[in-house]
């Protein structure tokens, strides 16, 4: 297996563990141990692997890459620069899913909502009309994403992974640590260059045995739910996939190729090991680390950008959970029998945005923002159980193509700030 690329290992896996779960199922035993115990044991080992070096490499990274930034010009514009990439990013995924959900209109079934079918229970005269956007409502959405980015307590948000706070005391301190005495400012730049350094090491180590961990977390999902859990929702699956399609093979090559002057062909072939790991770990914080190496190593693109446009990308940069959760709002609207008007289409649109940025990145927590923009528009969040049949399924391949984003940011801002990196267009 040493001889064979990551990718190949991690894809092996996949299929060995679509074959196990199903043969297995959640009862099979050897020994008086189940399957599905080993399945789970290989797949929160390999999590928490990678979730107990996402603090100290996010932090050491984003201060190493904020003080190597030198100027506060060069830092304003690439701030600015990434925040505006992945906020047109994000707005242009929400609007494919908002067109293609009009188009298949999965909730309608021969010309009729498929409440009934899906066994919703909901009062049809509670559903008569949508309860429209609540201003003070909207206004305190909007202001607890900016209460998140300043946390009281910054040892209790790395404790409790709200890594928006974190980010931002990163940031913070990267700036000023560049304001102080040269000399003291040199120790430190030495102290988190060299915790930065450890924690790459640390990565590629523990990446050795996400083959394994890849085989327990698909192997226990299959074991779960098999493969025809979703079937009765079969044409809001494929809505969202053919979504995520779209904006993964057209929307962001084109950006790629236009706005950064890269081959999307060989974007595609580094990225591809890394969009496998988030593929089956449904975390785009937990691939991080693979994500940031492989856009620095094999594309070419430097420590000081990567370091940070990466990690705040995997946190407020969300396009395929933004997309879904405007697709499943406007799925359970169609369900219920619910039709919106354009204006609150639109305001579906504007609260999946914000909404994506806020959410973690780990499994099934666009769940928790589907919520929000449910209780928003009115509808009952009795809906959101349909959503738990294909969810698994979808939250890994809504991460892949959170992760694909991220990665593209990274390069086209690459370029855009004069960087070549190896896979620019000769």
């Amino acid at each position: 297996m040493k001889n064979i690329a990551l990718h190949w290992q991690i894809l092996i896996a996949i299929i060995a563990a679509g074959v196990a779960g199903t043969l297995t199922g959640t009862d099979t035993q050897v020994l008086g141990v189940s399957f599905f115990a080993i399945y789970q044991f290989l797949g929160t080992l390999f999590l928490n692997a990678l979730k107990m070096i996402i603090v100290p490499l996010v932090m050491a990274s984003i201060i190493t890459g904020i003080s190597g930034v030198g100027d506060s010009d060069s830092l304003g514009r690439l701030g600015g620069k990434t925040i505006l990439f992945y906020a047109t990013t994000s707005l242009l995924a929400i609007l494919i899913g908002l067109a293609m959900v009009n188009i298949t209109q999965p909730g309608i079934v021969d010309g009729h909502p498929a409440g009934e079918q899906l066994s919703l229970t909901a009062d049809p005269e509670e559903l008569a009309a949508v309860v429209e956007v609540v201003e003070g409502k909207g206004a305190s959405d909007i202001s607890a994403v900016f209460l998140r980015l300043v946390p009281s307590n910054v040892v209790a948000a790395a404790a409790n992974g709200e890594m928006l706070g974190l980010i931002f005391f990163a940031l913070l301190f990267g700036f000023f640590m560049t304001r102080i005495d040269k000399e003291k400012s040199a120790v430190l730049q030495n102290f988190w260059q060299g915790v930065f350094e450890t924690m790459m090491f640390i990565t590629m180590w523990v990446m050795k045995f996400a083959p394994l961990g890849v085989f327990g977390l698909v192997a226990k999902t299959v074991a779960t739910t098999g493969f025809a859990a979703f079937s009765p929702l079969l044409v809001f699956f494929l809505t969202v996939v053919l979504a995520l399609a779209i904006h993964t093979f057209v929307t962001l090559p084109l950006l790629l190729r236009f706005m950064g002057g890269v081959q999307p062909s060989k974007f595609i072939h580094f990225i591809s090991p890394v969009l496998l790991t988030a593929f089956s770990t449904a975390s785009s914080s937990a691939t991080l680390p693979l994500t940031m190496e492989t856009v620095e190593r094999d594309m070419g693109v430097s420590n000081r950008t990567t370091s940070f446009v990466l990690p705040l990308g995997a946190t407020i940069n969300m396009d395929g959970t933004a997309l879904y959760e405007c697709v499943a709002a406007m799925f359970i609207a169609q369900a219920y029998g619910i039709d919106l008007s354009l204006t609150q289409q639109f305001t579906i649109v504007l609260v999946a945005l914000l909404t994506s940025i806020g959410v973690a990145g780990i499994p099934a927590a666009s769940l928790v923002a589907i919520t929000v923009i449910l209780g928003v528009m009115g509808l009952p969040l009795e809906g959101l159980g349909l959503l738990l049949v294909t969810d698994r399924i979808l939250d890994m391949l809504r991460t892949a193509v959170n992760v694909y984003s991220d990665a593209c940011g990274a390069v086209i801002i690459a370029r855009t700030e004069g960087e070549q990196t190896a896979i620019a267009r000769e």
